[in-house]
């Protein structure tokens, strides 16, 4: 639930949150420029993301003008996501968005999500290299005109000066880091006048202001509602009237809210099968939302069962919000890769447009149907129809084989069309969707719902596309599972099983494949003993992901062990392996790294093209990032030479080779990176080396999100009694 900073002014604020660093003096500074910097750009609403305490992940830290229930999707922000205030965090510049045209054109995800016509200004909130998050204002739009230099500079300076408050409080020592929900600052209450007149009226009318609080009810309204106004003034709306907060009817709501023009929809008064209809207006202003709730005659499409109706299309507002559902869906089924993330995806963005509480997505194998992804359906349920052939008689089988959707508006009607069908509860409402690709059968897809509700047509007709939006990227899923499937066998076989034994050296590699997309690139490690008693240290990275990377890296790595076979110097095996990728024209480059080691003696010569700098470990602890100068990534120029280093690898020293998976961060600078990798180096035990490569890659390997792949060799000097292992 959104907390309130106060009853009154932002000056004023005594609350805090339930949870985490944040001091009341941080919450006081927040919601003083939050209000402040709403009323100097003349917008509706305003607030301030935050750091969290975790990694990339900013919180709205105080909202105002906006009740925080309805905007719930957008309390948590990645600093990496394509959204505006996320740009603004990563790449410290000011974002300004006139109107939707705008938003659309940069932000296509924010319109899906907030398909409303609405203006934004969003300022980073920094303080020399402190970064403490970003300051942003919603205002109507201005169509065909930028925002003014004016207002930029209004809100710049607002920015500025939480920023410098935001830095005098950290240098007091008071975190600034934010953990649990935001915290709403209520606007001024200037409700004044005409309610004299109002309270004539036979019409239910309600205010609330920008926080969806009831500020004033008419007699009409208080005896429909069958409450006091005393005990409806000050509470939020949809907790004073809970039918009110389906969530089939929270989109209008963002509609009024967000876009300034009127809302009118069907509602039930109740859950109750013999409650009354109602229709509901809402006249959104600067100061709230006038609320009008008269009766009306139930839809013509409701079946008498229904408790809970789906949304019909009315004003414009109405259809951008049931339009924009395919749009959200669809954006953010392009950024899934995996079967698994198509499903994710699909309980992010479908059940709560929809209400829904229950999904299952079964996929189609040799004419039989596979349980594939499950959410909310008791323990083990659905077990029982995991593989079903597409003779038996089951809801999920017959929409896929007659590939027609079908709706239940309750879970007495799923039974008396399935006589004997098990079921996982007496009462609900479950829709059945063919997943349809191309015409091709993919599978099939359960939604679930807690209460009895109606489909009205417009809701049929938007889930049945979108199945069909589902399918297709489960499709390409499968497309890219099996061509991922193909490049890890073909990855496996290509890196070395086993790394030569040898005396006064040690050798271990590491390899873990990404946990994003096709899972695996064209890392590769290798270790060559040539006929001179030398060991040859290859590390490398070829771009891309798939199949075509894997194949390249197996090409360069039999390239590098042919001129290190046949005896070519370290400049001679990068630049012969440089030409032959060029003459191989697979349209890919690569980075690598290249020692050539004597064992003996330690001394080694070092090449460098494009990849990230070794680091070097002494016996001491010392660990430091080595300065090898290096020529540009094989495959981009035929004549490009390689400068060689000479090194000196000391007993007990370990060299550390790797490529940029195991140091790169999304929105960071790779610096930082090595940087903790050169210190976990120094802090890890060097022996046993297959302990310390575990360690380096350890928190790496833990990551769900990691899109790149890594690659690490490691060699010690020892005393004569030395292993490898991979």
């Amino acid at each position: 639930m959104q907390r309130r900073a106060s009853e009154g002014h932002a000056d004023c604020v005594t609350a805090r949150p339930d949870s985490g660093p944040a001091t009341d003096a941080t919450v006081r500074v927040l919601a003083r420029t939050c209000v402040d910097a709403v009323q100097a750009v003349g917008g509706f609403a305003g607030g301030v993301y935050l750091r969290s305490g975790a990694e990339g992940q900013l919180l709205l830290a105080v909202v105002t003008g906006l009740p925080g229930r309805l905007f719930r999707p957008w309390w948590r922000m990645h600093v990496n996501r394509p959204y505006p205030v996320a740009e603004a965090y990563r790449s410290g510049q000011s974002v300004h968005l006139p109107d939707a045209e705008a938003s659309m054109r940069r932000f296509p995800q924010l319109m899906a999500g907030l398909p409303f016509p609405f203006g934004s200004l969003y300022e980073p909130v920094m303080s020399g290299t402190q970064r403490f998050g970003v300051l942003f204002v919603l205002r109507p739009a201005t169509p065909g005109a930028p925002v003014d230099a004016a207002d930029r500079e209004r809100l710049r300076n607002a920015a500025d000066a939480l920023a410098e408050g935001l830095a005098a409080l950290t240098t007091a020592g008071e975190p600034v880091l934010w953990a649990g929900d935001p915290v709403g600052v209520p606007p001024p209450d200037t409700a004044q006048g005409a309610r004299e007149a109002v309270e004539r009226l036979a019409l239910a009318v309600l205010s609330v202001d920008r926080e969806g609080r009831i500020r004033y009810v008419n007699r009409a309204a208080a005896g429909l509602l069958g409450l006091g106004a005393a005990e409806l003034r000050g509470r939020v709306l949809w907790q004073a009237v809970p039918w009110l907060g389906q969530p089939a009817y929270e989109d209008h709501f963002r509609g009024a809210f967000m876009s300034g023009e009127p809302v009118r929809f069907p509602a039930r008064r109740g859950r109750q099968p013999d409650a009354g209809w109602v229709t509901v207006d809402l006249y959104p202003g600067a100061d709230g939302v006038t609320v009008t709730v008269d009766s009306a005659e139930p839809p013509g499409y409701t079946p008498g069962s229904v408790v809970r109706p789906g949304a019909g299309l009315g004003s414009p507002a109405d259809r951008a919000s049931a339009l924009y559902r395919p749009v959200a869906l669809a954006i953010a089924l392009t950024e899934a890769v995996t079967a698994r993330q198509v499903s994710a995806v699909v309980t992010q963005e479908l059940l709560p447009a929809f209400g829904g509480r229950q999904l299952a997505i079964y996929l189609l194998n040799e004419r039989h149907l596979h349980l594939a992804w499950e959410t909310g359906f008791p323990q083990g349920f659905l077990d029982r129809f995991d593989g079903v052939a597409l003779d038996v008689r089951l809801p999920g089988v017959e929409t896929l084989t007659t590939g027609r959707p079908m709706f239940f508006e309750s879970m007495e009607h799923l039974a008396n069309a399935y006589p004997g069908i098990p079921l996982d509860a007496h009462v609900g409402a479950r829709a059945f969707l063919p997943l349809i690709a191309s015409g091709r059968p993919v599978g099939s897809c359960i939604l679930g719902f807690d209460s009895p509700r109606g489909f009205s047509p417009e809701e049929r007709t938007v889930l049945t596309a979108l199945a069909g939006l589902i399918a297709q990227a489960l499709e390409r899923a499968q497309r890219y599972d099996t061509e991922a499937a193909l490049a890890r066998g073909l990855q496996a076989a290509l890196l070395p099983h086993r790394l030569p034994v040898r005396e006064n050296v040690e050798t271990v590699g590491r390899y873990l494949p990404g946990t994003q997309g096709m899972d695996v690139g064209g890392d590769w490690y290798d270790v060559i003993e040539t006929g001179e008693g030398l060991l040859a240290l290859v590390i490398g990275d070829v771009q891309g992901h798939g199949v075509a990377a894997a194949a390249t890296m197996g090409q360069l790595r039999s390239a590098v062990r042919a001129f290190t076979l046949g005896g070519s110097p370290p400049e001679q095996v990068v630049s012969g392996t440089n030409r032959l990728l060029i003459g191989l024209d697979p349209g890919q480059f690569a980075s690598c790294c290249y020692v050539l080691l004597d064992p003996e003696s330690g001394r080694a010569r070092a090449v460098r093209a494009g990849h990230p700098q070794p680091l070097l470990r002494h016996a001491d602890g010392r660990a430091e990032v080595l300065d090898l100068p290096g020529g540009v990534v094989l495959g981009i120029d035929a004549g490009a030479t390689y400068p060689v280093t000479e090194l000196r690898l000391a007993a007990g020293a370990v060299l550390a080779l790797y490529t940029d998976g195991l140091v790169e961060e999304a929105g960071k600078d790779i610096d930082l990176g090595v940087e903790r990798l050169r210190a976990a180096l120094a802090q890890a035990r060097p022996s046993p080396l297959t302990e310390m490569a575990d360690r380096l890659v350890g928190a790496a390997g833990d990551s769900a999100d990691r899109p790149d792949d890594i690659a690490l060799l490691l060699a010690s000097r020892t005393d004569g009694r030395s292993a490898a292992r991979t």
